[in-house]
C-alpha cells in the first residue's frame, strides 16, 4: 500500500505550546481547548494561507501587515485527518514538513521529527481499521533572520522567513511537500544518484524490501521510441554504475540550441516504476587565462563549447513558498529564458526548490548551481559544527543528491552562501559541515563541480585598490552604486579581474503602482522619508543620491523617483555586464543579484517586480546577455 494523503480531509487547530499534549482529548481528538478551530488545512501548505483563507489573517503583502501576522510562529499547529490502516506495519511519509513536530496516532505520540530540508518517515503502530493520524508542528526556532551569529544556527529550517533585506517576517508553518502512508514491507526502487556525460548514463540504485538479484529492466524513451534498453540485477547499482551510451541527442543550454530530453524508466516485478526525464550533456570547468595559482576553475564548457556563464540569483518565489503554484515558476523562467539568461543560482539562505522548478530549468535549458542551506550573518558567518548540524547536513545532501542529481540542468553543488573567517577570508571547504556536504556529493554525484561556498577563493569581495594582485577570484557584490555611475562604478568596472561574479547588483525602484497598490493607507510621499519606503528594509533607498543629482531637490512625485531609480538601475546592470562579458574568458561569467520580488518591495535589487512585471533593468540585462529585444 502506498497511499497519497494530500487530498484527504485536513483539520487544522491552533494551541497553545503543549496545551493539546496536557488536556484530554481522547482517541476522536477533542479540540475544545484549543485556540484557533475550523480552519481547513492544506497539504501541501502553509498554516499562513490557511488561515488568510479563514480570514483569520490579513493580507501581508500589504503595508504593514506582516507584523500583523507574526503570532502564528508562537502557536503549536496541528494536521488532522482520518486514515484506515491495514493489518500490516505502516508508517505515515512526510515530505519537507516546516520543520519539527510530532506524529500522533489517536491522540498518543508515536514520534518527533525535525528539519524542513528533508523528508521525514514516523512508523505507526499495528492497529488495523480507522484511525485519527495528527501531525503538530512546534514553535520555530526564535531568530534565523539575516544579521546574528552563523556558528548557533542549525540546519532545521530555511532562514529567509525571518527577515532579509528584500522580506519581512513571515516565518512559514506548514507541510511544503506530500503525505502519505505506505506499508513498511512495500518493495520500492529507490533512486540513489543519477548524471548523464553526451554519451553515458551513470545509476546509483537502491532496493527497498528487494532481494539483490531482482532483475531490473532499464529503456530510455524519445517520445514513445524505444532508443535504449538493458537489464542487470539490483546488485549491479549498489555502488554506481555507468553505462555508455552512443548517438543520444545532447541536451543544450539555452541560447545554444535544442535542452533535448528523454525519459528513463526503471522497472522490476512488483514494485511500482521509476521514471525521471534525462538530458545527456558533458560539462566540464577550465582555468581561466593567467589565473592565480591555487584558484578553482572558472571557464564551463557544455558540450565542449566555452559559455560565459549569465543568470541570475534565484531566491523564494513567495515568503510562504509552499504555496506557490506551477504557474508562478513557470511565467518566471520562461521570461528568464527569454532574457538569456543560462543559469540561475539557487542561494543558500532558503532550501532546494519544488521538483518542477528543475523540470523547468531542463525544459528552458538553464543550467542551476544548486547551494546547501547555510548562510551568512554578518555578526560571524562560520558554519556551524556540532554533531547534531553535522549529522543533518548529510541527510539533507543525501537527500538532495536523490532527488535533484537526474536533472541535467544541475551543474553545481555548493556549500552555502557567503561562509567566512574574521578578514572575509573565505571558507575553504575544510570546515567540517562542508567537509560532510563535499564528502556526501563526492560519493553519490561526484561528476558535477563541488564548490566549498560563494564567494570562493581569497577574498570574499573584490575592493578596486586590491586590483592586479590577483585574490580576486568568485566574489560577490558590489550591490548599490556609490553617487554618480560615471564616478565610481564604471571605472570599477573597467578595471575588474575577478575571475567569476556570482553576486551584483543595484536598487531600482518598484513601479508607482506596485508602490500605491501595496502601501495600503501608507503615505507614499515624501520618497525615501514616508515609513513604506523601509518597508522591510532601508538598504536600497537613494533619494539622497536623487538629491546630490538634483541640486539638492527632493523627488516631486513617486513617479519621478520610479523613472530615475529604474533608469539608474538599467544603466549600471548593463554597464557591469558587459565589463565581464568583454573578459570572457579571464572572467567566467556573471549572476545578478536578484531575479525576483517575493514581496512588494518600494525598492530591491530584482529585475522583476511582484506582480510579475519586468523592471527597465530587466530588459537592460537581457539586452546584455543577448535576449529579447520587446
Amino acid at each position: 500500500m502506498n497511499k497519497c494523503l494530500n487530498y484527504n480531509p485536513w483539520r487544522l487547530t491552533g494551541w497553545m505550546p503543549f496545551v493539546w499534549q496536557w488536556a484530554p482529548r481522547g482517541a476522536e481528538g477533542n479540540d475544545h481547548q484549543a485556540c484557533i478551530r475550523g480552519v481547513d488545512g492544506i497539504v501541501p501548505g502553509s498554516v499562513q494561507l490557511a488561515l488568510r483563507r479563514a480570514r483569520l489573517l490579513p493580507d501581508w503583502n500589504i503595508c504593514f501587515q506582516a507584523r500583523d501576522c507574526e503570532w502564528v510562529e508562537n502557536r503549536h499547529w496541528m494536521y488532522s485527518t482520518d486514515v484506515e490502516l491495514p493489518d500490516e506495519p505502516c508508517e505515515v511519509v512526510i515530505e519537507r514538513p516546516d520543520a519539527a513536530g510530532w506524529v500522533l496516532l489517536d491522540g498518543k505520540i508515536v514520534d518527533e521529527f525535525a528539519g524542513a530540508h528533508r523528508t521525514h518517515c514516523v512508523q505507526l503502530p499495528q492497529k488495523s481499521g480507522p484511525h485519527l493520524l495528527e501531525i503538530v508542528l512546534a514553535l520555530p526556532p526564535d531568530w534565523q533572520g539575516q544579521i546574528g551569529w552563523t556558528s548557533r544556527i542549525g540546519m532545521t529550517k530555511p532562514r529567509f522567513y525571518y527577515q532579509w533585506d528584500w522580506c519581512p517576517r513571515i516565518v512559514q508553518a506548514g507541510i511544503a511537500g506530500n503525505v502519505f502512508l505506505r506499508t513498511v514491507s512495500e518493495p520500492r526502487l529507490e533512486l540513489v544518484g543519477c548524471d548523464t556525460t553526451a554519451d553515458s548514463l551513470t545509476i546509483r540504485l537502491r532496493g527497498v524490501n528487494l532481494p539483490p538479484s531482482q532483475v531490473v529492466d532499464l529503456k530510455i524513451h524519445d517520445a514513445d521510441n524505444v532508443v535504449w534498453k538493458t537489464t542487470e540485477s539490483l546488485s549491479f547499482f549498489e555502488h554506481g554504475k555507468k553505462f555508455a551510451i552512443n548517438g543520444m541527442q545532447q541536451w543544450q543550454p539555452n541560447g545554444c540550441g535544442e535542452a533535448k530530453l528523454y525519459t528513463l524508466t526503471l522497472r522490476t516485478d512488483g514494485v511500482e516504476p521509476l521514471t525521471r526525464r534525462i538530458g545527456f550533456r558533458t560539462i566540464r570547468r577550465d582555468a581561466s587565462p593567467n589565473a592565480p595559482v591555487g584558484a578553482l576553475p572558472w571557464v564551463y564548457s557544455v558540450n565542449g563549447k566555452p559559455l560565459f556563464l549569465q543568470g541570475v540569483n534565484w531566491t523564494p518565489v513567495l515568503p510562504n513558498y509552499a504555496d506557490v503554484d506551477e504557474m508562478r515558476y513557470r511565467k518566471l523562467i520562461e521570461r528568464y529564458k527569454q532574457m538569456g539568461v543560462n543559469i540561475l543560482r539557487v542561494w543558500g539562505g532558503a532550501s532546494r526548490e519544488c521538483n518542477f522548478f528543475y523540470d523547468l530549468c531542463d525544459e528552458a535549458g538553464i543550467l542551476v548551481w544548486q547551494e546547501f542551506p547555510l548562510s551568512s550573518s554578518g555578526i560571524d558567518n562560520i558554519p556551524p559544527d556540532n554533531p547534531e548540524v553535522l549529522k543533518e547536513a548529510r541527510l539533507i545532501a543525501e537527500e538532495y543528491v536523490a532527488e535533484l542529481s537526474c536533472h541535467p540542468c544541475l551543474a553545481i553543488w555548493c556549500g552555502g552562501n557567503e561562509l567566512f573567517w574574521e578578514q572575509h577570508h573565505v571558507c575553504d571547504g575544510t570546515e567540517p559541515v562542508l567537509a560532510v556536504l563535499k564528502e556526501v556529493v563526492t560519493e553519490l554525484d561526484g561528476g558535477r563541480a563541488w564548490l566549498p561556498a560563494s564567494s570562493s577563493g581569497a577574498s570574499e569581495n573584490a575592493d578596486a585598490k586590491d586590483y592586479g594582485k590577483g585574490i580576486h577570484h568568485d566574489v560577490h557584490g558590489p550591490w548599490q552604486p556609490i553617487g554618480r555611475l560615471e564616478d565610481n562604478w564604471k571605472p570599477y568596472w573597467d578595471g575588474d579581474d575577478a575571475l567569476f561574479r556570482s553576486e551584483v547588483g543595484a536598487p531600482g525602484a518598484a513601479s508607482a503602482e506596485i508602490i500605491r497598490k501595496y502601501a495600503g493607507k501608507e503615505d507614499v510621499m515624501p520618497v525615501g522619508e514616508a515609513p513604506i519606503w523601509s518597508n522591510p528594509t532601508t538598504w536600497w533607498r537613494e533619494e539622497h543620491v536623487f538629491k546630490a543629482e538634483h541640486d539638492g531637490r527632493a523627488a516631486a512625485s513617486v513617479e519621478e523617483y520610479v523613472a530615475w531609480s529604474q533608469s539608474r538601475q538599467a544603466e549600471a546592470l548593463k554597464y557591469a555586464i558587459m565589463s565581464c562579458k568583454r573578459r570572457f574568458p579571464s572572467c567566467g561569467g556573471i549572476i545578478i543579484w536578484m531575479g525576483h520580488d517575493c514581496f512588494p518591495c518600494p525598492a530591491n535589487t530584482s529585475l522583476i517586480d511582484f506582480d510579475l512585471n519586468d523592471k527597465p533593468a530587466a530588459k537592460a540585462v537581457a539586452a546584455a546577455f543577448g535576449g529579447f529585444s520587446d
